[in-house]
């Protein structure tokens, strides 16, 4: 008998303290965008990061597939997500209750974390499509990409720009971003409109699968829109870094960000921005759109609502502030 309360004495420990440890982990959740896009790419890169350390910073980090900028936006509203890589212009629109956020109104507990790669609004056409220029798009049939994804609502504003409307389209395509490509190459569309940092998966699968030809997205039109926003700058795509494309892409977008709110504590933000840069040349290997990043360009540029405490604590530790 002493050997077996000895037995159930332990057991009863190893639960407790097994229960104990799982009740001190706190469990964070970064929203992306698809599979086959760079945002899914920044979410994992960094939850790799945070959960290499969970032993330290007591986190468990998980960044899943989502609808893309807005519904990462809304989901940090509802309290369903903790972080979410969002493109700046809907940061703003968020943060100031404009455009798409209108309904909503201004979300004044939206926090800026940093900022990563230039989203830039790309174009990829089929060669039989006459397709030459952005105005080309009219009467064609064009993937503008699924509700509640910035690259949705930033082609809808560039159509605007360039006097389209979506019903001048033969069709308004509303595919996720992991099913454009073989849309394109199976002409169900003639075009895609894409937001991304580069080089970008399904980009890259169109252009092996099929003949595709990048349009330039430039003009009067698009300089105005630049020059308008505090959230859009000229952009372009490197000749050569895809299959026929052999030269410069011109173009524009936003900067692709990592927000969160005033719920998410400041010591789980504390800690994702430490992960983050104390292992910085470890992540800017983890996709070639991080590259040429830089700390001083991530923590200033594209950050459209105020910064969130615990990354102000972390880059006045580093004294970057």
């Amino acid at each position: 008998m002493a050997f077996d309360f000895k037995v159930a004495l332990l057991s009863a420990f190893g639960a407790l303290s097994f229960a104990s440890l799982a009740q001190a982990q706190e469990f964070i959740t970064i929203g992306t965008a698809g599979q086959t896009g760079v945002y899914y790419v920044v979410g994992q890169s960094i939850c790799q990061l945070v959960n290499r350390e969970s032993a330290e910073n007591g986190l468990k980090c998980t960044a899943p597939a989502t609808g893309g900028s807005i519904a990462n936006l809304n989901g940090i509203r509802a309290g369903d997500l903790n972080f979410g890589v969002v493109q700046s212009d809907w940061q703003y629109h968020a943060m100031n209750g404009t455009s798409t956020f209108e309904d909503a109104g201004p979300n004044g507990d939206l926090r800026s974390i940093l900022s990563a790669h230039a989203d830039i609004v790309t174009v990829l056409a089929r060669t039989d499509a006459d397709i030459a220029t952005i105005q080309d798009l009219k009467g064609k049939r064009v993937n503008i990409g699924n509700p509640g994804s910035g690259s949705r609502a930033t082609a809808e504003v560039l159509l605007d720009a360039v006097g389209i409307d979506t019903t001048d389209l033969a069709l308004a395509a509303e595919l996720k971003s992991a099913e454009q490509s073989a849309a394109l190459c199976d002409d169900k569309v003639e075009a895609i409109m894409f937001s991304a940092g580069h080089p970008v998966g399904n980009i890259t699968e169109a252009t092996v699968s099929c003949e595709t030809r990048f349009i330039q997205v430039d003009g009067p039109e698009v300089d105005e829109l630049i020059e308008a926003t505090p959230y859009y700058a000229a952009a372009t795509i490197p000749a050569g870094l895809y299959r026929g494309q052999k030269a410069e892409i011109r173009s524009y977008g936003p900067l692709a960000t990592l927000v969160s709110s005033t719920n998410t504590s400041e010591e789980a933000v504390y800690a994702v921005v430490k992960a983050l840069f104390d292992n910085f040349e470890r992540f800017k290997k983890l996709h070639p759109a991080f590259a040429n990043l830089n700390e001083g360009d991530m923590i200033t540029n594209g950050i459209m609502a105020p910064l969130h405490d615990g990354a102000i604590r972390y880059y006045k530790e580093r004294g970057w502030m």
